[in-house]
């Protein structure tokens, strides 16, 4: 069975575990089937190679306990609204049908991450219309609700999530992108290899701190939250 619960979109593998590793981390201990697709295979990267990265990345779905990691090969720095990028996307949701996904919020440092949401919201819709016809001839799937991770920004939430006991595995996952994140002598000097990882748990620690955890990840939404739970706990 390919149907996924939650379905998180990045531009290049190390996108999501940035933005939202620990929350899939928290949800699969919860029991839920999360994958994670990767729009381009990353080929303009400043460190590693696409062979490299392909297995990082799947280092990294290995330690957060991920159903399945996608890879889908559109142009990296080419993530532009088009509709053979539209229909593509469209079938990955039709075909995994999940109820939540997630995408990279668009005001970030990198272009491609911004477009990338772009791309993922108007694939989502599309994905929901009976007579669109996506790359995989697949039968329309509406889902849940979309919602936004921070990857290089440091934004101020809709609402966060508690990833105390979730930061290991988090980070963890981020350390498996050796080629990224570690610097060698022969890599090029880019902000990833300059403490990067500290900046992500600082950043993590500030959402923890708001909510009186630990550590947080902040999500965008666009839609308001339903919150069916009597708000004062009874």
């Amino acid at each position: 069975m390919k149907r996924l619960d939650i379905l998180a979109f990045g531009a290049h593998s190390d996108d999501v575990e940035i933005g939202m590793g620990g929350t899939i981390a928290k949800y699969v201990k919860k029991g839920a089937r999360v994958g994670i697709c990767d729009l381009t295979q990353a080929e303009l990267s400043s460190n590693g190679t696409v062979e490299s990265r392909k297995e990082e990345a799947k280092a990294a779905a290995a330690i957060l306990g991920v159903r399945a990691r996608i890879q889908l090969t559109l142009p990296d720095r080419g993530l532009y609204l088009n509709d053979e990028a539209m229909k593509e996307i469209a079938g990955v949701i039709r075909t995994y049908k999940p109820k939540l996904i997630f995408a990279p919020y668009h005001q970030d440092r990198h272009p491609d991450h911004g477009h990338a949401g772009s791309l993922v919201e108007e694939a989502a819709f599309s994905a929901g219309i009976h007579k669109f016809e996506d790359s995989y001839k697949q039968p329309a799937h509406k889902i849940t609700q979309m919602y936004y991770y921070m990857i290089n920004g440091h934004h101020r939430p809709d609402f966060v999530i508690d990833i105390s006991e979730e930061m290991h595995q988090k980070i963890d996952s981020l350390h498996a992108y050796k080629s990224q994140f570690v610097k060698s002598a022969n890599s090029v000097e880019t902000p990833l290899v300059n403490g990067y990882i500290d900046f992500v748990k600082m950043r993590e620690s500030m959402y923890g701190r708001e909510v009186n955890k630990a550590y947080a990840e902040g999500f965008i939404t666009k839609k308001p939250l339903l919150l069916d739970d009597d708000l004062l706990g009874g």
